[in-house]
């Protein structure tokens, strides 16, 4: 026989309902853990006293008793089961395990025991029934009678209310009344709140974000008082499952959260969170009603009579005493911006997600804790609004799904490599594995290779695309765009604009007044043009000697190719964006020597590119391509100008020649339409003219041969 019996699906009842959970047995101790809540339950192998196998609803079970009183019962076991728990306590624990049967007879009346925490009804020294007294929520008392009240369980389809008792008159001891002893009894294992004494200490105005509002919390023994100015609420410790101190994303506030099951309620609203909210600037003087030496021997060193410091550190000192529980902290994940939570929406409210060493909690609105033994699988999703956010899901085994969305792009390769790192079963990733590899991989394989992640392709690929661009913004241009010449785009918009006033000026001659009003408006389009040609220098700036040598790089570039691979396989599935500002910050922190030996590389490539441009200059490379391009278009618009004026001057005379083919009734009109029409035509001359001899000057002395 092994060291240790290990049983899963092992159900404890808990207030009417049954929890499955994994039991083992081992030398040192008995451990039960459940699925549902992840509530440890931890009986030393020397306190065990009582050990019996009944026959129950689920089969068998196992009722073990403790020398400090508790009882535990266990159901779910298989008959064959016996025999080797049977030896193994034998062996281990040094106790029998005996059977005992329970009455199922059905009579509604024996003997009342009470043993430790349980109530139990015995028809002939058989159990019939047991009532565990930390149920019971109010005990009232009648004539001949005991009423008792349960809690209630929200996860249960039937619930008992209450179970009423008849306590039939004594004649041997008159002293006492039975009713009053029986209900002594019941109240003093019962979980029934009694505001008895005063208060350990008290924290005045706390600011709670579930339940909503401000609210006096008074410490006691047994048990939290939340007085607020509508609702007043009590908390017994025995529910508080676990305690998380958690930093505000702005760093200067911190949450302080108290998870419980059995929830509190306040009507049909149930608050399985307790969510207080501090600033970290807010100190406190505290002093505990109580005397030294009780201090010390209750709280064994972990609370002082007199403490100073932060209120959020005195709260969770405090309660981190009294309930006897390790406070949850985020661990070593760090998001984008250098905190350690995400901000993201769940159910239309925003808020932030704690990636934690063994699950995540979502606060606040409404809170979610998730661990990780209960998570199924996560998938990263597209974001369905936008492509600058994704979505987080996550699935647990009972079938629930959780979605946290609007997540920032930039947070997904932190939250993939945290995911990764934990070694969670990502849902789109582990279903190609599946059909792949014909389910004989591990669903939680830490290997990325032959895995296909949707999301992270597209994000690679606009990260390729994005990286491209930006080297040939850095390499400098050195093959220039030939066919685009901004100067070239302007003249020819010019000479189009040139004809049109020409035609324009022809067709006035039979003075129709659409015609004039259709020349003035081309007549404005000319001058458009005439200021687009003074920001010619401008542009002409933009051209760039083909040939010539390539600039050198600056000394964080020449580090940021060099380091650029080394980056991305550290940070794997990092982003291009997130390489940029990540190679940035490594950078700023280099040390000079380090930055030093960068610089010296980069100022020999800067002498290098010096004497290679002073060649290239020396040798003629540049200048005469550039010579010859305006040379070109200086001559083409001259010869171009000159065949427009003579083809004006030629139309004129036609024109001129049927002036006396006119009638008499027009003789009037149109002399003054020739009239307007010559002074148009010579003030259009005389702007040819100007423009011929600004183009002389302009042209440069090396062209002139060539142009004529």
């Amino acid at each position: 026989m092994g060291d240790t019996l290990e049983f899963n699906e092992i159900y404890q009842e808990v207030k009417g309902s049954w929890n499955d959970g994994r039991l083992r047995f081992s030398k040192q101790n008995v451990v039960y853990k459940s699925n549902k809540t992840g509530k440890v339950d931890n009986i030393a192998a020397g306190e065990l006293n009582l050990a019996q196998w009944r026959r129950v609803c689920l089969g068998h079970g196992i009722k073990l008793g403790t020398s400090t009183g508790h009882v535990y019962k266990y159901d779910g076991f298989r008959d064959t089961d016996f025999e080797k728990i049977s030896e193994f306590f034998k062996a281990n624990y040094k106790v029998e395990l005996t059977e005992k049967d329970m009455c199922v007879k059905g009579w509604n009346w024996g003997t009342a025991k009470f043993s430790g925490p349980l109530l139990s009804f015995d028809i002939n020294d058989n159990a019939a029934f047991e009532i565990p007294l930390s149920n019971v929520s109010q005990c009232a008392t009648g004539k001949n009678e005991v009423t008792l009240e349960f809690h209630q369980n929200d996860d249960t389809e039937v619930s008992l209310m209450e179970v009423r008792f008849y306590v039939p008159p004594s004649q041997a001891d008159e002293r006492q009344d039975p009713v009053d002893a029986f209900a002594q009894n019941v109240l003093s294992k019962a979980d029934v709140i009694q505001a008895t004494g005063d208060a350990v200490c008290i924290f005045k105005e706390l600011q709670c974000l579930t339940p909503r509002g401000r609210y006096d919390i008074r410490i006691y023994p047994t048990f939290l008082h939340l007085h607020g100015k509508t609702f007043d609420y009590k908390i017994p410790y025995t529910t508080v499952l676990r305690l998380f101190l958690l930093p505000h994303k702005d760093q200067r506030q911190m949450f302080f959260v108290i998870s419980l099951d059995p929830p509190i309620k306040q009507g049909q609203t149930r608050y399985h969170f307790l969510i207080l909210l501090f600033s970290k600037e807010e100190d406190i003087n505290l002093t505990l009603n109580m005397s030294e030496e009780d201090v010390e021997r209750r709280f064994e060193g972990k609370l002082s009579k007199n403490m100073s410091g932060s209120l959020y550190e005195m709260v969770s000192r405090v309660m981190k005493a009294l309930v006897n529980r390790k406070i949850t902290v985020p661990g070593n994940f760090q998001g984008h911006s250098g905190a350690q939570c995400i901000t993201c929406s769940y159910k239309a409210s925003s808020g932030l997600l704690y990636p934690l060493e063994r699950g995540f909690i979502y606060v606040h609105k409404p809170p979610v804790h998730l661990r990780f033994e209960e998570i199924s699988c996560v998938n990263f999703a597209r974001g369905t609004t936008t492509t600058r956010s994704f979505d987080f899901e996550i699935e647990t085994k009972q079938g629930n799904q959780y979605t946290f969305s609007s997540i920032e792009r930039e947070e997904y390769g932190k939250l993939f490599d945290f995911v990764n790192a934990k070694k969670l079963n990502i849902k789109n990733r582990g279903f190609k594995e599946v059909t792949g590899m014909k389910g004989k991989i591990d669903e939680y394989s830490d290997s990325d290779e032959d895995q296909h992640d949707a999301y992270l392709e597209r994000m690679k690929a606009e990260g390729k695309i994005r990286e491209e661009g930006n080297d040939s913004d850095e390499s400098d241009g050195s093959g220039s765009d030939e066919s685009f010449n901004p100067g070239e785009e302007d003249d020819e918009i010019a000479e189009e604009y040139d004809s049109n006033a020409s035609a324009s000026d022809s067709s006035e001659e039979g003075g129709d007044s659409e015609d004039e009003g259709a020349k003035k408006k081309k007549a404005k389009k000319a001058k458009v043009v005439k200021e687009k040609k003074e920001r010619k220098p401008r542009k002409e700036k933009k051209q760039k000697d083909t040939g010539g040598p390539k600039r050198p790089m600056s000394a964080y570039m020449l580090w940021l190719n060099s380091s650029r691979e080394r980056i991305k396989a550290e940070n794997p599935g990092i982003s291009i964006t997130e390489i940029s500002k990540k190679a940035g910050e490594m950078w700023r922190q280099l040390g000079k020597d380090e930055k030093e030996e960068w610089e010296t590389k980069a100022g020999e490539a800067k002498k290098q590119y010096d004497k290679a441009k002073k060649e290239f200059k020396e040798s003629g490379g540049g200048s005469t391509s550039t010579s010859k391009k305006e040379s070109k278009k200086s001559g083409g618009k001259k010869d171009e100008k000159k065949r427009k004026s003579a083809g004006a001057d030629k139309e004129r005379e036609r024109s001129g020649g049927n002036d006396s083919f006119k009638s008499r009734e027009f003789i009037e009109t149109s002399e003054d339409s020739s009239s307007d029409s010559d002074r148009k035509s010579k003030s259009k001359r005389k702007k040819e003219s100007d423009e011929e001899e600004e183009e002389a000057v302009s042209t440069p002395a090396s062209s002139e041969p060539e142009s004529d």
